[in-house]
């Protein structure tokens, strides 16, 4: 246990390149990797219940190289009255030949970095190859790491965010200016959503902000928010004109209200559903078709991304 490396937040980020995470994506979508169906425990607290999760995954390629990653994650809503963030986590990183530890990871960074480097993979698959104008729903933690992860595998020059509060998508388009972007805030949802070729959302909105009505041939929609059954970011028009496509079909169809909620209402069937990260990364399911039909990509995450940006933190910290 003397070689046990606690990697930091700063440490992840000083390593980690959205290029080769899509990659790292892309190939762990095509490798023998076992990821049991996640856990979830709620832990009762007088203010507000907590959630502990538990997601474990590892490589099954029979090599001493092998390695199995658990996210260790704990959601307190209560923490936003404490002035701390409510999602709070770690990644254990064992040798799965041997179960030696190696490395304790903060959670949170590597999962906003993988969270965006999976919508940027898919966008590889499914967004215009000449996309270059991209709208930015909500202007949270994720923001900054979406909007850098799809100017990363589109020529993404031109950058427009909305957000209910205006001084932090201000703030956000401020900072990716200072990176060389196009980037401004603006007043009204449509004002970023037309136009757009990548229209991207991470937001918790209990009400659909990702309208049908807005929509035009071509774009590509990636919906990041909404990770339990009763929330969507998507209405029933916009899931109705689009080819829809997901992370993972076991964890979409189950978890993702984007999905559950019009699948529930006859306007979607699970059927309907074009591919996931596996088969597009496999070619088995086709992406785009063509230039002017509207994709849309929802995720709500897996530990196969979690494992493999974990590896690669490993392996580039170990030279």
């Amino acid at each position: 246990m003397e070689n046990l490396r606690f990697v930091s937040a700063a440490e992840v980020a000083g390593v980690l390149t959205f290029p080769a995470l899509i990659d790292a994506l892309d190939a762990a979508f095509r490798r023998p990797i076992v990821t049991p169906v996640r856990h979830h425990h709620t832990v009762a607290r007088p203010d507000a219940d907590a959630t502990f999760l538990l997601m474990p995954a590892w490589t099954d390629e029979r090599t001493d190289d092998d390695v199995l990653a658990t996210k260790l994650v704990t959601v307190c809503p209560g923490n936003a009255a404490r002035g701390i963030e409510s999602i709070n986590g770690l990644i254990v990183l064992n040798s799965a030949a041997t179960g030696v530890p190696l490395a304790v990871l903060d959670a949170r960074p590597v999962t906003v970095w993988r969270t965006a480097a999976a919508s940027a993979l898919a966008a590889r698959y499914l967004a215009r190859p000449d996309a270059s104008r991209l709208a930015v729903i909500g202007a949270g933690a994720m923001a900054p790491y979406l909007a850098r992860a799809h100017a990363s595998a589109r020529p993404i020059r031109i950058i427009r965010i909305w957000n209910r509060s205006r001084p932090r998508a201000e703030a956000l388009a401020a900072d990716l200016a200072a990176e060389g972007f196009d980037a401004k805030a603006v007043d009204r949802r449509e004002e970023a959503i037309e136009g757009a070729d990548i229209v991207t959302s991470a937001t918790m909105s209990p009400q659909p902000l990702v309208e049908g009505r807005l929509l035009s041939p071509g774009q590509h929609v990636d919906l990041v928010g909404g990770f339990t059954p009763t929330m969507r970011e998507a209405d029933d028009e916009a899931i109705r004109r689009s080819r829809v496509y997901v992370d993972t079909r076991a964890g979409a169809l189950k978890e993702a209200g984007d999905l559950v909620i019009p699948i529930s209402t006859g306007v979607l069937r699970a059927e309907d559903v074009q591919g996931d990260l596996f088969e597009l990364a496999r070619s088995t399911a086709a992406g785009r078709g063509s230039a002017d039909e509207i994709t849309l990509f929802k995720s709500v995450g897996t530990a196969i991304e979690d494992l493999a940006c974990a590896e690669l933190v490993w392996k580039r910290l170990n030279g």
